[in-house]
């Protein structure tokens, strides 16, 4: 999660923390990874877009938490980094107690208003719980946190950033595996749902075994990517995000999630990332912790752009657009993988993203295989935050219409059946298409007390993961056995495709609920790119 922190406790550091390492001074480009050569951000914050998360709130848990100006007397050097209210885990925080480097760090990456080192989303108000010491808290006292930061701002958080993880060795379970089934996952995958926020986790760095709750359904899981020739495009050699090969088999076998499902949902800037110390100092810090909030904090400049079309009354705009599920299909499908050559097939990508192996996404299995929607090391690609906002700004379209060629749309299908969306134009041959379909796994609270409200003591029940499937199939045809292409796995909450069209003409992309697992009605979210011929 992080190679470089600062805590007060070596508890704190020993389970709250990934692959441990030293901050340097910062010498490099201190906005390259909100700028162009990282996720595109300071173009938003500019006219004509003006977008910098204004009211909208995103959260933050970790061992420790921020310090806050006017509560803390550490904050006095920088009240740039403003935040609207900490807490312990699900009480007012106290002065100058739980305050913690490495969540300032974090916390300054999303809503830094400071101008040397400006966050991803200067506008937004941030929520950050601390849960303590690890000696006198665990997963329990994590979900409670959880739940607290989701239930600010009246209810209305879209999203919550985790840079810290729970070991294996400290789950309760026996033989403890990372099947989804530990609480902590199970409690993020029950927020989610219950109170429509898109959690976002550090991917685990493994050498020490901190990977619940990565193995999550209904969040995004970010790796972190390190620069080349000034730019990020390479996902860093110390994620842990591989297959399990030689040696260190057995240590990593025990840190990805168990059976075929991927872990991975995107990569985002997390090398020699520029942040302030508590005490004023610029250093640079490493780790999928510092990759998180940056995808934590588009989620802010996005929504504040949704809000902005609601209360102007646009057309094909409607709280849809604030659904976590359809959030998280935008971040998915706009993601930089294969650099444009300027003709626009490849949808106006910014960059080629490069696994460890020097790969890239159509050297995949998920471009490969369609029962594999995910890269295990990259994902669907890197987070473009610009290209986020183009692929939401299109609005919702219905399949009862017609729909361009980029947009997205949050519907409900029923079991045995399908929807297609048709698209308007027909598709360029050659060109390529980007189609992401998310949806929850279903996990409910076996709430003792009735309150309708986690409480220490209580516990969850895995309903499971209805099964939807992807097609892109030409616009004639009915069978998705005559599929152009198709996203086809049997055990993750997201389809991807990424494929090229192999003949211009009219196409539709279908959704289809192929299998029942617990609800007759599944709600998803999806969104599409395309390139529109004449």
């Amino acid at each position: 999660m992080a190679r470089r922190q600062i805590l007060k406790k070596l508890g704190w550091i020993i389970w709250g923390l990934g692959a441990s390492g030293l901050s340097i001074p910062a010498f490099a480009t201190p906005t390259a990874s909100v700028g162009e050569t990282g996720i595109d951000a300071l173009r938003l914050h500019a006219p004509p877009y003006n977008l910098i998360g204004r009211k909208i709130a995103i959260g933050q848990v970790e061992i420790g938490r921020p310090a806050s100006f006017g509560v803390d007397k550490a904050v006095a050097w920088n009240p740039a980094i403003a935040l609207e209210r900490v807490f312990h885990r699900d009480e007012p925080a106290k002065a100058d107690t739980d305050v913690d480097s490495h969540a300032a760090m974090v916390a300054g990456i999303m809503v830094s208003r400071d101008k040397t080192l400006p966050g991803v989303a200067p506008g937004a108000r941030l929520y950050a719980s601390a849960v303590g010491s690890p000696v006198m808290s665990g997963q329990p006292e994590e979900c409670l946190s959880s739940q607290h930061v989701a239930q600010q701002n009246g209810g209305d958080v879209r999203a919550i950033n985790f840079s810290f993880g729970e070991s294996l060795q400290r789950d309760s379970r026996s033989e403890a595996t990372l099947d989804g089934n530990a609480l902590l996952t199970q409690c993020i995958d029950w927020s989610a749902r219950v109170h429509d926020v898109l959690y976002v986790i550090a991917g685990n760095q493994g050498g020490g075994g901190i990977p619940i709750p990565t193995d999550h359904f209904n969040g995004i899981t970010t790796a972190y990517t390190t620069r080349r020739d000034g730019v990020f495009t390479k996902v860093d050699f110390a994620n842990l995000s591989d297959q399990p090969e030689g040696i260190g088999r057995r240590l990593i076998e025990r840190e990805i999630n168990v059976g075929p499902r991927r872990a991975i949902s995107l990569v985002a800037p997390g090398s020699n990332i520029s942040v302030y110390e508590l005490d004023g100092k610029i250093v640079q810090v490493s780790g999928t912790s510092f990759a998180a909030p940056h995808t934590t904090a588009s989620v802010a400049l996005i929504q504040e752009f949704g809000d902005r079309q609601i209360h102007s009354s646009q057309l094909n705009w409607s709280i849809d657009s604030r659904r976590h599920e359809v959030t998280k299909a935008v971040l998915l499908n706009s993601a930089d993988k294969i650099k444009d050559s300027g003709d626009g097939l490849h949808l106006g990508m910014s960059r080629t993203i490069l696994g460890k192996n020097n790969r890239s996404w159509l050297d995949s299995d998920a471009y490969k295989d369609p029962k594999i929607p995910l890269d295990i090391q990259m994902g669907t690609g890197h987070l473009n935050v610009f290209r986020a906002y183009e692929q939401f700004s299109p609005g919702q379209w219905s399949p009862e219409s017609l729909v361009p060629p980029i947009g997205w749309d949050y519907r409900s299908i029923e079991k045995s059946s399908s929807q297609d969306y048709v698209l308007e134009k027909p598709l360029k041959a050659g060109s390529f298409v980007s189609l992401t379909l998310t949806w929850d796994r279903r996990v409910e609270l076996n709430d003792k007390n009735g309150n309708e409200m986690y409480d220490v003591g209580e516990s969850f029940r895995d309903r499971g993961l209805n099964n939807l499937d992807l097609y892109l199939m030409p616009v004639d045809e009915d069978s998705t056995k005559k599929s152009t292409c198709a996203s086809i796995s049997e055990v993750d909450s997201v389809e991807h495709i990424f494929c090229s069209v192999p003949t211009a003409g009219r196409y539709k992309i279908r959704v289809e609920y192929r299998d029942k697992v617990n609800k007759d009605s599944q709600s998803y979210g999806l969104a599409w790119w395309t390139v529109g011929g004449e």
